[in-house]
Order: C-alpha cells, then structure tokens, then sequence
C-alpha cells in the first residue's frame, strides 16, 4: 500500500506516493527545461539564492504582534514597500537590509525577512534613521512611509504641482487602510474563523471569500473604504464576516433597463428575490436590488431624488432575508440562492468607485451567449473542469437625460451562483492570504493553502516542498490551461488575478477545476474579431470590449502571469512551502510544455521569452489620482517595465528598467 493510501488519500486521486512519481509529473511538465527537473525532483526545503528567508526567528514577524493596530500597520508597511520595489525595479540589497535614501539625510532602514524572486518580500519593522550617524533610528509608521516615499517619487512621476494634493490622498487613505484592517485583525483574534458548518451560512465559498483580512499584498491601500462608518462596515464588510439585508427600490416600466438571456427576464428574477416581508409593488413597476449604502447615496443625487419625488421611483425600503458580502463587497451571496448580485457601490474601494457601467452587463450578456453556443461546448470538451461564472441577466434604470455609458449608481448585475453549499470552490486570493491571527492551539495560524499543503504532506509522510511543487503543478492544469485555451483557441483574454479566480478541489484538497468571475475582466482580440463576430453577430459594439493584440498581451501577462502566476509562486516561497525557484522552474516546464503549446495561446512563450514584462504599479497609479474604471482601457492605470523572473530562470538576463507610462485596467 503506497503511504498517500495509507495516509487515507486514494492512490488513484493522488499521484504523489513516492519521488519516483514525483519526478515523472514534474518530467511531463519540465522536459524541455532539465534545470527545471532536477531542482523539483529533489524539492529542496532550503531557499535559493533568488528567494531565501533571512534568519529571523518566526515569533518576530511583525504580522503576529500582539497589538492589532501595529500589527495592521506594519501589514501597510510591507505593502508599500513591496510596492515600490518592484515599481522602481530594486534588486536585493546587501545584508539583509533594505536602505531606501529618503532625501534631508534621512534613510528608511528596514529588515528585509524573505526576498522573493516573484515579488512576495516580507519585511520587518520599518526606522527612519539619520543617513550620516550611527543612531538605530526610530520606528515608523505607514502613513509616514507613504509620505516620504511619495514625495520621493514625484520627479519619476511628473506630477508636478499636484503633488501635495496626491501625498495628502494616499496618506489618507493609507491611514483608513490600516485602521480598518486593525480592526479585521482584532475581530479575528478575538473569534477565528469557526470550523465549516457549524455556523449555518458558511460555505467553503463564503469563507474563503471572507479571509482576506490584509488584501491585495501588492498594493498601498489595500483595505481603504473611504465613507464607511463603524457600524456600517461591520454590516458590510466580508472580513467582519458581515451581513445586510438588500434595500429595495420600485422603477416604473417605462424608466426600467434590463437585459436577459436566460429563460426568465430580470424583472421576474427580482421579484423573486425580495422575500415576502416588503410592501407590495406598486403596479407597473419592477423591483430593483441596492446596496444598502447605495440606497441612501443615491437619494442625495439630484436625479435619482427628483425620480422619488415625481413618484416615478419608489423607496419600498429593506426586506427580504440577510445576504453576504464577497471579497468585493457590492458581490452579495445568499448560500442556497440560485444568483448572486453585482451592485452598484460608489464607495471608493482600493481605487476605484465601483459603480457598474452599461457596457459590463452589456459584456456579461455577450460572454454567456457565446459560451452557450459551440464556442463554449468545445471549450468544456478540452476542460470541462472550468467554466466562466456566469452574468446572463441585468436591471436598472435610464436615468431622463444622463449619459447612457456612465456609471449611473443604480445598475444591477444578475449572477448565476454555481456552487452547492458543500462545493470546495475558493478565492485563490482567499486561499493563499495570510492569516496574522493565532490558533486554537495558540499556534500561528497558516494560510488556508498552507493548512492544506501541511495536510497532504502529513497524510502522504512526504516532504512539505515536494507536496507543494505537485499541487502546484495539479494547479496549473486544472485552472491555468483552460485560460490558456479560451484566449488561443477564441481569441478572448481573461482578467484572471487572483481574487477574480475560483480553484474547486476535491475532497483531499487537490486542485480539479476552476471558475472565471468578473463582467469588467474580458478583452476580445481585434485580430479575432471576424471570426467571434461569426459566432454571435454584432459581438461587442455595446460592450467595447474589443482591444489591439497588444493592449490583451500586456493585460494578460501581467492579470494572469504575473498577478496570478507569480503571486501564487511568492505566496509559496514567502509561506515557506516551497522554494521558489523550483516552482519558477516547474512553471516553466508547463509553459514550454505540449500541453500549453496544444492551447495555442501567445502568452507562454511571451512569459518565457520575454526579458521584461509590463506590470501594473499600484502606488504609482494610486499617486496619478486615476479611477481605474474611468476613461480609455489605454489610460486607466500606470504600467512599469519590471524584469521577468521567468526569463531570469531560464537563464536570460536584463538590467533594471524604471520606465512607465499610464496604461489600463483595474485590480
């Protein structure tokens, strides 16, 4: 009997019972890459020269500290840093130390945990010290750091005199950031997450959807929701676990907007979701679904109020039972629900208000009609694993003399919710996010994909990395491949970062699938336009999604491969699960590999040739005072030239690059 048998995992669902094994999965990934094979065949525990930890003893991590608000502010603080090295392209420093010259004689002093070759660092605790003396420096908090970084990057940035004015946004929202995630991290402490089903709302989906307590890893407010009150951000609020009833407006016919392309139109799909405990609708009208916030928004807006006044919209106010923020907030979930809903927020979240626009549900549409046809039959037949979760219905309001193509605050996306309440789908952001909080045990707590990686490595009696480097690789054939083929095989590129992509596994925890979300994230390829038009006519002229070659190359690499790919690579090394040349080496195999080539997608051999790749910077773009979901696809956010670890693999080299321009696209 094999040990992963023994261990209670079924040899035929669980291919990683001895090295010989291993080393033959890693072959068929790796074969044209022998570097890539002989590093994984014998998955090292010790980090390489590209990613090691400095000895720092783990009780130091600064994410553990006992004091919620340090330990949310020092989260802010490896953020911005790991920001800003990859935004002006810094290499690893010398002695464990990262010395950022700050101007004034002043050094930004800061102990540098773990280098990550995928841009995953992990920091110590940040001083600011005199650049001349010997004095240790004094410790610094983050909105310091973000001032001082900020005004140190004003001449790469040629914003001139509005300056102050973007110094002054970021430390703000730096600041809301951090005092919200101190408060995520104290409600954690104070009751960690409960064991799935005995708390009879949550899902495998929903908790994974509400674990992201720190965020993005990659961005200098990851956790800013400016004009949210206390009480309302532990309603609304995933990672307070929170819960809202929807407020319910009544549109009159003639103002109502809708679409559908299921059986039953969106009017009577929002009827039935009000619950029996609301007024009447009045007659003609239909009912529309708000965020609670929203609702009491809109009411301010002079033609929403002149509407209500007119009798024309009607306030029938909340009823219905609870639902429950995703790990986007205005994504509402109730568990045994056949939808999900996508509603307007104009809180402004991260960068942006998020506040649906007509083309979205005009895209969400086009992609279910065109999956519902040939494209999507041969699409489950090479990978019926995966599938693009689904936004075939829309409803809102045409607003008397507003822009048809402006966010108008009152749209509403109708979901398919394709996952039963014992369905093992998850966030990979979800999966992967650091959990700064303890055990029942009083142990540090792992990330949920560190929980999982432990566990099969205890019930297969092998090696942490090994176990590791095969999940990794069962990845990504189950929820990378199938992005590879939808974008060669149809010529459509997918938003696919991390908290856009859903991984579904099996009992074990072993990746068997995967789902795509997210109406905002589809680029449609010009040179394709012929023939996607052949398959659903008049594809795209309400949706705008149609871009150059170029514009989905860069968005692809960077969504997919460097978001996604690179992060799950640094989340790995950086949890210390696996080395992160190894599984560099690994992903190299699966690109250059018949399986990736048989996809007929340009991006594997754009991410294995490529020196360099263009990668969106999230500070620089925070420091510009962009809306990521305002104007051109081209001009919405700041891109930087960083270069490719992948490339530096397989043994291409480049020199720094600092260059960037404005470019498009959100998260």
């Amino acid at each position: 009997m094999s040990t992963a048998a023994a261990g209670g995992l079924p040899a035929q669902t669980y291919a990683t019972h001895d090295h010989a094994t291993y080393d033959h999965a890693v072959h068929d990934h790796a074969v044209h890459d022998q570097a890539a094979h002989d590093q994984a065949a014998h998955a090292p525990a010790a980090q390489s020269d590209a990613s090691r930890a400095i000895a720092v003893p783990e009780t130091d991590d600064p994410l553990l500290h006992p004091d919620a608000t340090v330990a949310a502010d020092c989260a802010a603080t490896e953020s911005l840093l790991r920001c800003w090295v990859r935004e002006t392209d810094l290499g690893e420093p010398p002695g464990g130390v990262l010395r950022l010259a700050l101007g004034d004689g002043l050094l930004l002093a800061v102990p540098v945990r773990y280098w990550s070759a995928s841009g995953w660092h992990r920091f110590g605790r940040a001083r600011l010290v005199p650049g001349a003396s010997e004095h240790p420096g004094h410790p610094v908090d983050a909105v310091t750091v973000a001032a001082l970084l900020a005004r140190g990057s004003a001449p790469a940035t040629s914003l001139d005199g509005a300056v102050p004015r973007h110094i002054a946004d970021l430390a703000g929202r730096v600041a809301d950031s951090v005092r919200r995630t101190a408060g995520f991290i104290a409600d954690r402490r104070r009751a960690p997450e409960p064991a799935l089903g005995t708390t009879p709302f949550l899902t495998p989906f929903l908790d994974s959807e509400q674990a992201l307590l720190l965020g993005h890893p990659l961005h200098p407010t990851p956790k800013s929701r400016e004009g949210l009150s206390e009480a309302e951000s532990a309603a609304y609020s995933p990672e307070l676990r929170g819960a809202h009833l929807l407020h319910w407006f009544a549109v009159d016919q003639d103002l109502a907007a809708a679409d559908s392309a299921l059986p039953e139109d969106a009017a009577a799909i929002t009827a039935s979701l009000r619950g029996e405990d609301g007024p009447p609708l009045p007659p003609g009208t239909v009912a529309l679904p708000l965020h609670p916030w929203q609702a009491r928004e809109l009411t301010h807006r002079r033609a929403v109020r002149e509407l209500l006044d007119a009798g024309r919209l009607h306030d029938l106010g909340p009823s219905g039972s609870p639902w429950y923020p995703t790990s986007s907030l205005r994504t509402v979930h109730q568990p045994g629900t056949r939808y999900m809903l996508k509603l307007s927020l104009g809180l402004r979240i991260t960068n942006s208000r998020r506040e649906n626009l007509r083309k979205e549900l005009h895209r969400g549409l086009e992609v279910h009609r065109l999956l519902s046809g040939g494209l999507g039959q041969e699409w489950q037949a090479a990978h019926p694993g995966f599938d693009v979760v689904r936004d075939p219905a829309w409803i809102g309001v045409d607003l008397p003399g507003a822009d048809p193509a402006a966010a108008n605050g009152v749209d509403a996306v109708i979901r398919q919710c394709p996952f039963g309440p014992g369905d093992q789908a998850h966030c990979v952001a979800g999966l992967v996010a650091e959990r700064p909080h303890s055990t029942a045990a009083g142990t540090p707590a792992r990330s949920r994909l560190g929980d999982l990686i432990h566990t099969l490595a205890a019930r297969s009696g092998r090696p942490t990395p090994t176990v590791a480097a095969e999940w990794f690789l069962r990845y990504l054939d189950a929820a990378v491949l199938p992005v590879l083929w939808l974008d060669g095989h149809a010529g459509i590129a997918l938003e696919a970062h991390q908290q856009n992509s859903l991984v579904l596994l099996d009992a074990h925890g072993l990746p068997t699938g995967g789902r795509y979300r997210d109406n905002q994230g589809f680029y449609f390829r010009e040179s394709r336009a012929g023939a996607l038009e052949a398959r659903l006519p008049g594809i795209g002229r309400a949706s705008g999604t149609f871009v150059p070659d170029a514009v989905a190359d860069e968005r692809f690499a960077y969504y997919l491969g460097i978001n996604h790919l690179l992060g799950l690579v640094g989340a790995f090394g950086s949890q210390r699960l696996a080395d992160e040349s190894v599984l560099l080496a690994a992903l190299r195999g699966f690109l250059a590999g018949p399986s990736a080539a048989a996809t007929r997608s340009t991006l594997p051999a754009l991410l294995l040739d490529a020196p360099t790749l263009r990668c969106k910077a999230n500070l620089m773009t925070r420091l510009h005072g962009l809306d990521e979901l305002v104007g051109p696809v081209e001009s919405q956010s700041v891109y930087v030239t960083i270069d490719n670890p992948l490339a530096v693999v397989g043994g291409a080299s480049s020199g720094p690059v600092r260059t960037h321009q404005t470019s498009g696209a959100p998260q």
